[in-house]
């Protein structure tokens, strides 16, 4: 079964990696009107954590990034699984604890960031072996770097 919001949004994410961040930041602000902060979580925490990735502002990168996070929050294993059997609503923590820190860090808020840094390598486990677990210590490690 196709989920329309969630091929809506992969068409957003792929307009910003098409370089149109502002095409896809006005896709990803129309879908959120249609969702809004009670819709499904899965869409919820789906477009947030895109649409933070362009936003030019990091105070409102960090609002969307907040609001992916609560929507993991609410998010179930099932109700992933409907759209990919193998996620865990576990695996979504150490990217969301990835981007707070970096917008924490963008904003000069460095012990809250230092924070979220700790949440996403105390989540780390929740990860496989993979190219995308791979990336996510990368960044981690970054940030850490960053962070003096």
């Amino acid at each position: 079964m196709t989920d329309d919001v969630l091929v809506a949004i992969d068409a957003g994410l792929r307009q910003h990696i098409g370089g149109d961040r502002a095409g896809a930041y006005a896709t990803f602000a129309r879908l959120w009107e249609s969702i809004g902060p009670d819709g499904d979580p899965l869409h919820r925490v789906a477009l947030a954590h895109h649409m933070a990735d362009v936003c030019d502002d990091p105070a409102e990168e960090l609002e969307w990034d907040l609001r992916a996070l609560a929507a993991a929050d609410s998010l179930t294993d099932s109700r992933v699984q409907e759209h990919h059997s193998s996620l865990a609503v576990r695996g979504f923590y150490p990217s969301l604890h990835l981007n707070l820190g970096e917008d924490y860090r963008k904003l000069g808020r460095l012990e809250e960031a230092r924070e979220q840094l700790a949440l996403a390598k105390s989540r780390l486990a929740a990860l496989g072996d993979d190219d995308y677990a791979a990336g996510i210590r990368s960044a981690l490690d970054g940030l850490a770097e960053r962070l003096g």
